[in-house]
């Protein structure tokens, strides 16, 4: 099995040659929690985001992936909190992500089933750091630091 994936990551690095870009949110709501989302593929929580599409701009991108694993609505997108480019930050492939604040409104309902389990609102002392997707615990540490982090 760990020869096929390295294989994978061969083609991969072969296609793409480069980082993909992606987005990832902190959408917090109007009584100040914030958003998070428990992935399919490895069941941890971890920050709304994605891969931004074609011929799409980084703030379509953060509406978008917003609604598909939320169902919630951007009303501001409130600051950037970093970017985050280490090759590993991602164990499938390596990506850019831009990491942003984004204050939002609605009622939680996935739409993307896919990729997300469930989502759930956390008081900010209640998000379960050290246990986050990715490097989901570092962007979340640096939002708290109040950083602008270039990683």
């Amino acid at each position: 099995m760990y020869r096929k994936w390295q294989f994978v990551q061969t083609v991969l690095g072969v296609i793409f040659r480069h980082p993909v870009p992606g987005t990832s949110i902190i959408p917090i709501l109007p009584d100040g929690q914030i958003v998070l989302v428990r992935r399919r593929d490895n069941g941890k929580w971890s920050l709304p985001g994605g891969m931004v599409d074609w011929r799409e701009d980084i703030a379509t991108s953060v509406q978008r992936e917003l609604a598909e694993e939320t169902g919630l609505e951007v009303l501001e997108i409130a600051r950037l909190v970093g970017v985050y480019s280490a090759p590993d930050r991602d164990p499938r492939l390596h990506s850019i992500c831009v990491l942003v604040e984004a204050k939002v409104q609605g009622t939680i309902q996935i739409q993307d089933t896919s990729e997300i389990l469930e989502a759930q609102a956390f008081q900010p002392s209640d998000i379960p750091l050290g246990t986050l997707s990715h490097d989901n615990d570092q962007q979340l540490q640096d939002y708290f630091d109040g950083k602008t982090t270039l990683a």
